[in-house]
């Protein structure tokens, strides 16, 4: 998957389909982001670029509560090959 706000935008929106909310904002989060799971907030540092975004997204994704179910075709889609990727867990 390239790094391009498209695909960026694309993976925020399988988040944001299961009832998280993404922000970007500063701290001083150890990894880079941090998730609040009772309230579904996802933050992630602001002055990360693109590439930066999908990667905190990516190795959060296997984290995160998601239905399938809840998902449009299009987001299943992009939710599987977000999972396929060799460094997500």
């Amino acid at each position: 998957m390239k790094y391009t706000q498209h695909n960026l935008d694309k993976i925020e929106r399988v988040a944001e389909e299961c009832g998280y909310v993404i922000r970007y904002e500063r701290g001083t989060f150890q990894s880079g982001y941090c998730i609040l799971q009772d309230r579904k907030v996802i933050v992630i540092n602001k002055f990360f670029q693109t590439e930066g975004r999908m990667n905190a997204l990516i190795d959060l994704m296997p984290q995160l509560e998601i239905s399938i179910d809840a998902l449009t075709h299009e987001s299943q889609k992009v939710y599987d090959e977000v999972m396929s990727v060799p460094n997500s867990k």
